[in-house]
């Protein structure tokens, strides 16, 4: 989850870099630091500092080092707490050899034990550090430089990307790749390297996405692609379609903001995408229209914001195409029981398709010859890559850590591609699927219009009076339950707020001790008017008890409305795209609590963006 930038060229290195850095801050921002070889005497010289990018930045200005050759890092803790001693560039014994890691060394503490035995000395508490150390150990009696990096990946266990600077080799930058996500950026007398091509989109014409257990050496004029073994590889490049300019924040405060009101556009780039490849989607998918048929079942895969979408979509597979749905976290499916059924589908959710748990058990499911789809917002992702096909949102790329419109684009794909089954299937006609596509653009313009309808009582009143409380309830029923844990989600995320969400029916088994006039209880309603009657039963059971509610309803509920202390009263949806619906309130709501409270909204607290540790 940290970023790591490279740049050797004929220009000096540090803006680059910096720039590529703060580009990619979303994906680490506890410390940061740069290293580059002096151009004068090819010294390796460098400067790091612990907190955001901005204090590196200011650190350098002070004190200015720079060259044509230069490596940098922004960071986000596993091995180590947030320091000046545990920010990259981490050295070797003589500070001749300098890397910037992503990743983790799972057998560092073993080789860490090795090295010191040998006379190494650590700084600092990480992982990395260890890889400068045993490389410093691989280069001495290596004839060449790919023989020393040939072993030194041999004895590194783990999934890491790194880059490396040498002293004793100012014209080369040392790229590694093993389970994750690493490129070089390929430009007239230049070369860029990063975790993201975002780094380098607008100063590279052409991109190589370096393949797993790969290492390359990068010159300004060159690349030398070799796998783990040493064996030289011939690559191709594709060419860059992304500029920055479409990421910057264009006139609002913050990135959450603004991709809060890119939804409604997301949503309908989507809905158009998909209609546009209906007729070739199982190809897409990497599976035919004959297995497609056959699907007995669906397996859904995700982290996070994308466990949710997954969640919710399960009601959607199980009521629209009747198939039944198996939801799995990222993080728990390897360590499980795996039953495998060559008549079902494995759909890993991931906004980046880097998630590394979910791309984990993605790998699992492949080398158990069954199908894998990827379901993702970045067509060049190692998930894409990997899996046996693939189905696109068209979000655009999210750059505020917590997610808002990849995770309604996600509902919006597999809303549609529920019915596209179906329709596969011979269960639904041609014109239920299309008319499957206009309730979604219906719903895009619900959530649009729900935040207009409400943005002035929210910024005025409502946050100022929320972001005093501590700790808030969430409940929901049937698929307005996992939407009540995003939301949850959400408000914890950047806000710092402690919140915790139940189905509602388990309200009476245990939750209600809880509450009381300092615990907000915030429903989320559902249209079917069963679930409603019995969603209005445990609102009733909270407000007998003194309870304090905020609820989300739908037109027309009057007894919910009434019974709610505070109401955002939605416009009805299909049922199945209430939680659409209430997406983008509910995410605003939240920004305007976390805004009144002053956090960090776009890099909260602790967290990353690209989620690419397990």
């Amino acid at each position: 989850m940290c970023s790591v930038v490279g740049y050797i060229g004929m220009k000096e290195s540090r803006a680059i870099v910096l720039e590529g850095l703060s580009r990619l801050e979303y994906r680490g921002y506890d410390s940061a630091g740069f290293a580059c070889i002096d151009p004068d005497d090819n010294r390796l010289m460098y400067a790091k500092s612990e907190g955001k990018l901005s204090q590196l930045v200011s650190r350098l200005q002070d004190d200015p080092i720079d060259g044509f050759a230069g490596i940098g890092h922004t960071r986000w803790s596993t091995h180590g707490a947030s320091s000046e001693q545990n920010a990259h560039p981490h050295f070797d014994c003589h500070k001749q050899i300098s890397v910037v890691h992503n990743g983790i060394i799972e057998n560092h503490h073993e080789l860490k034990r090795q090295l010191e035995a040998a006379g190494h000395s650590f700084h600092s508490q990480t992982d990395s550090e260890t890889i400068a150390h045993l490389f410093e150990a691989a280069l001495t009696g290596a004839r060449a430089l790919p023989d020393a990096l040939k072993q030194l990946v041999g004895r590194l266990q783990g999934a890491y990307a790194f880059v490396s600077l040498l002293q004793d080799y100012p014209d080369t930058i040392i790229a590694v790749r093993k389970r994750s996500p690493l490129c070089i950026g390929i430009g007239e007398g230049q070369m860029f390297v990063a975790s993201d091509m975002l780094a380098f989109a607008g100063k590279a014409q052409n991109v190589l996405f370096m393949p797993d257990e790969s290492f390359a050496l990068v010159k300004k004029d060159g690349v030398e692609l070799y796998s783990f073994d040493g064996t030289s590889l011939p690559f191709t490049v594709q060419e860059i379609d992304v500029t920055w300019d479409l990421y910057e924040k264009q006139g609002h405060e913050h990135y959450m903001l603004k991709e809060i009101y890119e939804q409604k556009t997301a949503i309908h780039d989507t809905v158009d995408f998909l209609h546009s490849v209906k007729d070739r989607v199982w190809d897409d998918l990497g599976m035919t229209a004959q297995q497609i048929r056959d699907l007995d079942s669906i397996n859904l895969i995700g982290c996070g914001t994308s466990w949710h979408a997954g969640y919710i979509a399960k009601f959607f597979f199980e009521t629209i195409c009747m198939l039944p749905t198996q939801l799995h976290l990222g993080s728990e499916f390897r360590y499980l029981p795996f039953f495998p059924s060559q008549k079902s589908m494995f759909v890993a959710i991931s906004q980046s398709g880097e998630t590394a748990d979910t791309l984990e058990a993605v790998r699992m499911v492949h080398d158990c010859k069954m199908p894998t789809v990827a379901l993702t917002n970045i067509s060049s992702s190692t998930m894409v890559r990997e899996a046996d096909g693939f189905l696109l949102t068209q979000a655009g790329r999210e750059i505020a850590v917590a997610s808002t419109k990849a995770f309604s684009t996600q509902l919006t794909a597999l809303y549609w591609l529920a019915h596209r089954i179906a329709h596969e299937k011979k269960m639904i006609s041609l014109e239920q699927l299309e008319r499957s596509q206009e309730d979604l653009l219906v719903a895009a313009e619900v959530l649009e219009n729900a935040i207009e309808n409400y943005k002035l009582l929210i910024i005025k009143e409502l946050a100022p009076r929320y972001a005093r409380y501590r700790k808030m309830l969430f409940l929901g029923r049937h698929s307005s339950y996992p939407f009540a844990m995003e939301a949850a989600l959400k408000l914890k995320e950047i806000a710092y707020i402690f919140a915790t969400a139940y189905p509602a029916g388990e309200l009476k088994h245990g939750p209600l001790a809880l509450i009381d006039t300092d615990i907000p209880v915030i429903i989320f309603s559902h249209q079917d008017s069963l679930i409603y009657q019995k969603l209005l039963v445990n609102a009733q059971e909270v407000k007998a008890r003194g309870g304090h509610i905020i609820a989300f309803a739908f037109d027309g509920q009057s007894e919910l409305i009434e019974l709610a202390d505070v109401v955002f009263e939605i416009p009805r949806v299909k049922p199945l795209l209430g939680p659409l619906a209430m997406t983008g309130l509910m995410q605003f709501f939240f920004y305007a609590i976390a805004k009144e409270l002053g956090r960090a909204i776009d890099k909260p607290r602790n967290l990353a963006k690209s989620v690419t540790v397990e």
